[in-house]
């Protein structure tokens, strides 16, 4: 079944606003202990350029956003919106999947060239105006493990702006703990395993 088709009735699962308060937790924490050696601050732009693959439950937050931005502020929904509509417009051709739903493909071709796709471009939900997000409270949990370092399969990985020349224990006690399992407990019963990128989401694209 296409992802848009198995969309249309799913709402945000009340427990995501759990998952959103750990995260928030546990980056605090992070952060406290991270000290100097964390760069991020509002107007830090680094980690809103670059395409990244979202899951399902990103795509209803990310849409539960923007209906909350549509009634608080029209004007920016209606820009970012605009800015979501332009990237596709400017990166559809080249996307790595189906370029009108947004699903992106899983071959390994496909992964591959996501690797390089639109690497330099602006999420569109970043105001240039503003330099912040227009749906930070609803950013996908990618956006959310930026900064402190983060156990990865090939060890532990920061945002390039921290840590510079920092020693390998200032990174160890540093860790972001992120909460996979519940992430993962949220998603199963979805029942969506195809993702897709932000411009896709905020447009509605292929899930309306």
């Amino acid at each position: 079944m296409q992802w848009f088709c198995m969309s249309l009735s799913l709402q945000r699962p009340a427990r995501d606003q759990e998952l959103v308060q750990i995260m928030n937790t546990a980056f605090a924490d992070a952060a406290r202990r991270s000290g100097d050696w964390l760069a991020c601050r509002p107007g830090c732009t680094q980690c809103c350029h670059g395409s990244f693959a979202i899951h399902a439950l990103d795509v209803l937050r990310l849409r539960e956003g923007v209906t909350v931005l549509q009634q608080n502020d029209p004007v920016c929904a209606a820009a970012m919106g605009e800015r979501a509509r332009q990237w596709i417009a400017e990166h559809g051709l080249d996307f790595p999947g189906d370029g009108q739903t947004g699903v992106l493909d899983t071959s390994e071709e496909a992964q591959e060239r996501f690797e390089e796709f639109a690497n330099e471009a602006a999420c569109p939900a970043l105001n240039p105006v503003t330099g912040l997000c227009d749906v930070y409270e609803w950013r996908p949990m990618t956006c959310r493990l930026f900064g402190p370092p983060v156990a990865m399969e090939g060890g532990l990985a920061c945002c390039e702006l921290c840590f510079v020349d920092a020693p390998e224990e200032a990174l160890i006690r540093s860790v972001l703990e992120v909460p996979h399992e519940l992430e993962q407990t949220l998603l199963e019963p979805l029942g969506i395993e195809s993702e897709t990128v932000v411009a896709y989401a905020i447009t509605h694209r292929g899930l309306e």
